[in-house]
């Protein structure tokens, strides 16, 4: 295993909930994300969208630019229209050297209206899966042929969150399709992140290192919460804080190589983001033995 050690954003300001971190200006995430040990980062909302203006931003703080989410509309168009409307963003990725493109379906997804329980998330029908496997496996295929690996996040409250929805996901689509194994999203969404690493380990490309809190995710199901009020209640945390073996699913990638990123968002005014921060990334870093 070769590996990098990246962080999100997110703990720091929000994308889905602006409100949570709303007022935490850019630079202190950048400065504090460094000081706690990590050497990239993902974009976020208060990012600049263009390389001329964010890469002396991320110089100056000493990081690289790991990747950053692209929301797609593939049930509603085809990848070569995607492609067209995702071009300006991998533009930003390509010029800043990042690897990897993360996506996910949003067309239809309930993860950023806090007004929606997750038992309302779309299901994709058995008969849908085929031609939304065939226009990513086009989408990433235009991606690879950019230098970039297409690597799909599987969220929850959208059409990817469970672990047989996962699995359906790399079965429909061509090897050009990498998954992003999120442990969170994984646990939260009902499945065994060591066992999906097993399984998916030639076509990992990407992982986000997020814990969860058992007895909130308990508490969130039982009360059918909303993906927004599960975070603000709690459900996600740093390695080292949850329940999640991080151990047992990097002892299942041996030969991956790439970023390892904490992302575990949560609200900053409850759970500092800097000492969280470092909590996550010292525990990877004892976890790989450095």
């Amino acid at each position: 295993m070769r590996v990098s050690i990246g962080t999100n954003p997110i703990a720091w300001s929000n994308d889905d909930a602006r409100e949570l971190g709303g007022d935490t200006p850019l630079e202190t995430c950048l400065a504090e994300a460094r000081q706690a040990g990590y050497t990239g980062i993902e974009l976020g909302h208060k990012f600049p969208r263009t390389a001329a203006a964010l890469a002396p931003i991320l110089e100056r703080h000493d990081l690289a630019l790991v990747s950053g989410w692209y929301s797609m509309s593939l049930l509603t168009r085809d990848d070569a229209a995607e492609f067209a409307a995702m071009t300006p963003h991998l533009d930003l990725l390509d010029a800043l050297g990042c690897q990897v493109a993360i996506v996910a379906e949003t067309s239809n997804a309930i993860h950023g209206d806090r007004a929606a329980p997750l038992s309302r998330r779309p299901v994709l029908a058995d008969a849908q899966w085929p031609e939304f496997g065939r226009r990513l496996t086009g989408l990433a295929e235009r991606v690879a042929a950019r230098g970039m690996d297409l690597v799909y996040h599987h969220h929850m409250g959208t059409i990817v969150q469970t672990g047989p929805e996962i699995d359906m996901l790399m079965d429909e689509t061509g090897a050009a399709v990498k998954l992003l194994l999120d442990t969170g999203h994984a646990t939260f969404g009902g499945a065994d992140p060591v066992k999906l690493a097993r399984r998916h380990s030639a076509r990992i490309a990407h992982v986000h290192c997020k814990d969860v809190r058992a007895s909130v995710m308990a508490d969130s199901r039982a009360a059918d919460r909303s993906f927004l009020d599960a975070v603000v209640a709690g459900v996600f945390t740093v390695p080292g804080d949850g329940m999640v073996d991080f151990a047992a699913v990097l002892a299942q990638l041996p030969d991956y190589e790439g970023w390892l990123v904490v992302e575990a968002e949560q609200d900053p005014a409850i759970a500092n983001p800097l000492a969280y921060a470092r909590k996550g990334h010292e525990t990877l870093v004892a976890l790989l033995g450095g």
